[in-house]
């Protein structure tokens, strides 16, 4: 039964869908322990694993024919201390300072696209069709699938490397600017 499976076993197409994001800034309420501010980076990921069901003997083989991913920064949330007025010079060059962050979050996005197609390519290759007695359980199979896809270690590895990434260039940005930018403004 399962051994029928195996021959309808294919390559998914998939497909690579990056977010859109935007960028919003906020004064805190309370108090920042920094001397810039805080970016918060929104970081989305979507797998849509599509499938049929090709009927084999004795019930339905659950294959997976594509993969639509949808990966990206979605928002960027710019939190810059009450104390400093929008207008101040300050202000001003903290928000270019967090700016720089949003470019560096970017950047190691944009140098890690190719692994992560890759590796998404690879990992939603690996995926086996799945036997099932009725066409109820191709849902089951599916969140198999879709558990199977997510936990597969390419994809594990894929995230890591971009949060390694941005967290170099993010140090690099904060290296740059030891604070003599802002006192410029007094």
């Amino acid at each position: 039964m399962a051994n029928d499976c195996l021959q309808h076993k294919t390559s998914p197409q998939v497909k690579i869908i990056n977010t859109e994001w935007k960028q919003r800034v906020v004064q805190s309420e309370q108090p920042i322990d920094s001397l810039h501010g805080v970016v918060i980076a929104s970081f989305d990921e979507e797998y849509d694993l599509q499938v049929s069901a090709i009927p084999v003997k004795s019930g339905y083989c659950v294959v997976l024919n594509g993969l639509n991913a949808t990966i990206g920064y979605t928002d960027f949330l710019i939190n810059i201390d009450n104390s400093y007025n929008i207008d101040s010079c300050e202000y001003k060059i903290i928000l270019e300072h967090e700016q720089e962050h949003i470019s560096a979050y970017l950047q190691a996005f944009d140098e890690e696209l190719e692994n992560m197609k890759k590796s998404i390519q690879f990992a939603s290759n690996s995926i086996m069709p799945i036997f099932v007695p009725s066409l109820d359980g191709v849902s089951s199979a599916l969140d198999k699938m879709q558990q199977e896809f997510q936990s597969h270690p390419d994809v594990i590895l894929m995230k890591q490397k971009l949060d390694a990434q941005q967290e170099i260039l993010n140090k690099k940005v904060d290296q740059r600017d030891d604070g003599k930018r802002i006192n410029l403004c007094k």
